[in-house]
């Protein structure tokens, strides 16, 4: 250890934590549209008519049966071909990141109404609550309880995932920790560190989500 030069970390800082904040942002960007998506694909597969819960189906199947990184290619390479001018790396991995995302997490959701009783919308129907309200206010928040761990558990991934958009040339955290490695020639030392902060995020979450899962099957 007397040869490791971890000063390497803190000269770096600022470096790394614009790299992490951009990991961050995507993280938290694709997870709200992809859970607002994936929302409205659960919806449609469940109760939609035949036409829309098919092409929901293989919307998602599309998705989960290729790779995210060639989902990120596909947005930054093709679309500015079909627009007819640029679009930006971050645009297209924002996009890229969003609608790979909503495919998970639809079939989280799903699975997450499907697991409420029928009875439920019955009896919110009989008291007189419409389909949206009985959603809103019956169904989503006792759904919410089985999905949570899950949709945790998929932040995590996808935070991970995020390193992916080096392919396009973004600077992720991962991206950032290999600049400043091989600038300093400080490999070991940088990617401890980074495989540190990793490890404290995701460890965190997943904590939370098995949390999560303990004191709702208990209640």
């Amino acid at each position: 250890m007397g040869n490791f030069d971890f000063t390497v970390v803190e000269r770096s800082w600022p470096f790394l934590l614009e790299g992490l904040r951009l990991s961050l942002a995507l993280t938290l960007v694709a997870m709200a549209g992809g859970l607002l998506l994936g929302l409205g694909l659960a919806l449609a597969r469940l109760s939609g008519p035949r036409w829309l819960a098919a092409a929901s189906a293989a919307y998602v199947n599309g998705f989960r049966a290729v790779p995210l990184v060639l989902v990120i290619f596909w947005f930054y390479f093709l679309v500015p071909l079909v627009l007819g001018r640029p679009v930006g790396a971050l645009p297209s991995a924002l996009i890229a990141f969003t609608l790979f995302e909503a495919a998970y997490y639809s079939e989280i959701i799903r699975a997450g109404l499907q697991a409420v009783p029928r009875g439920q919308w019955q009896a919110a129907a009989a008291a007189g609550l419409r389909p949206a309200q009985t959603l809103r206010f019956v169904v989503l928040p006792q759904a919410l309880r089985h999905m949570s761990p899950l949709l945790i558990t998929q932040a995590v991934v996808l935070f991970q995932d995020t390193s992916l958009v080096y392919v396009i040339s973004l600077r992720d955290f991962m991206t950032s920790a290999g600049i400043v490695a091989n600038r300093d020639n400080r490999l070991v030392e940088v990617y401890m560190f980074a495989a540190l902060v990793y490890f404290v995020i995701c460890v965190s979450a997943s904590s939370a989500a098995h949390f999560l899962h303990k004191r709702w099957k208990k209640a």
